[in-house]
């Protein structure tokens, strides 16, 4: 199985961590200090998860203009901010690329949806039922997002994502997914009530984000260290890691404990906030045209409801 190409989609309005300071006196420091987050990118009126799934879909074709459109027969699309339960992102992309009578499938396991969106395309090829699909993940966390929340409201920004998989390699600059991994670990500390999003009640809230550091440390250093052995594998053979973007210091922490150079470590939460299940795809999408043949990459993610995986991707030597 190969990445063909990602391509990521944000919105343009930026909001500072001034807003803030007008809004509930967070001084910018603090918030910079506690969480690394400098400006986040908030959707327009009118702009969604399904609209902004959408934009990332075009901004992905619009870069493999050789790549037939028509031939993709699988759309997986991971989000935990819907705009419609029912009319789901994946349905709006089908129509959007008016392919039709092709399996659509939404899954939401928090900011893990990634990797869990890839093992399903992963299954689709497996059984013979696809061999080209559009993964999509987008977050609209501004839907949700309360503000005034001065715990968690800081943290949260928009944005989106697409990758194009194929069974067989379309392309030398294809990425082979060497091997994904993920898990659920529910039952661990406070996973049914540090990061919950009841759309009847307050909206996202974060009330225990000690607890939320804790285990996102441990499962993503954990996960990324048992892909690197699993494959034979050391820190020093790989060339990027691309960690869920929730916490600059999460990301300095599990670098730590891997003993990684902090340079090979791909960060954009100072510039977007934590943009959900988009974020660490949008981080390969930055990195895409420096990504050089024989280089190993890592995406490794953690999510409320504690939900966790990682990614290993090689880029070939030769086609």
């Amino acid at each position: 199985m190969y990445l063909h190409h990602v391509a990521a989609y944000l919105p343009a309005a930026v909001v500072t961590n001034e807003h803030f300071t007008k809004l509930n006196g967070l001084a910018s420091d603090w918030i910079i200090e506690r969480t690394g987050i400098r400006e986040r990118r908030k959707a327009a009126p009118g702009e969604n998860a399904n609209t902004m799934a959408i934009a990332a879909t075009q901004a992905l074709l619009a870069e493999v203009p050789t790549f037939a459109a028509d031939s993709i027969d699988l759309i997986v699309v991971g989000t935990y901010t819907p705009h419609d339960t029912i009319y789901t992102a994946a349905h709006a992309v089908q129509r959007a690329l008016n392919i039709n009578e092709i399996p659509v499938v939404s899954v939401s396991s928090a900011c893990s949806s990634l990797l869990n969106a890839v093992e399903i395309v992963e299954g689709y090829f497996a059984l013979g039922k696809a061999s080209r699909a559009l993964v999509v993940v987008s977050e609209h966390n501004t839907a949700y997002n309360n503000e005034e929340d001065t715990m968690a409201g800081h943290l949260w920004g928009d944005g989106a994502a697409a990758l194009l998989f194929s069974k067989e390699r379309l392309a030398a600059t294809d990425l082979r997914v060497v091997q994904v991994v993920t898990g659920g670990a529910a039952p661990m500390g406070k996973a049914d009530e540090a990061v919950t999003l009841k759309p009847i009640d307050k909206g996202i809230v974060m009330p225990y984000g000690r607890d939320v550091f804790q285990q996102a440390c441990t499962y993503m250093a954990r996960i990324t260290q048992q892909l690197l052995d699993g494959n034979g594998l050391t820190v020093r053979e790989l060339d990027y890691l691309i960690p869920h973007q929730a916490n600059l210091r999460i990301s300095a922490n599990v670098v730590k404990q891997l003993g990684l150079d902090p340079a090979r470590a791909v960060n954009n939460i100072e510039r977007l906030g934590n943009t959900g299940c988009a974020g660490a795809a949008i981080g390969l999408a930055e990195i895409w045209d420096q990504i050089q043949e024989g280089n190993k990459l890592i995406i490794t993610v953690f999510g409320g409801g504690y939900s966790y995986g990682a990614m290993l991707l090689e880029k070939h030597a030769t086609a």
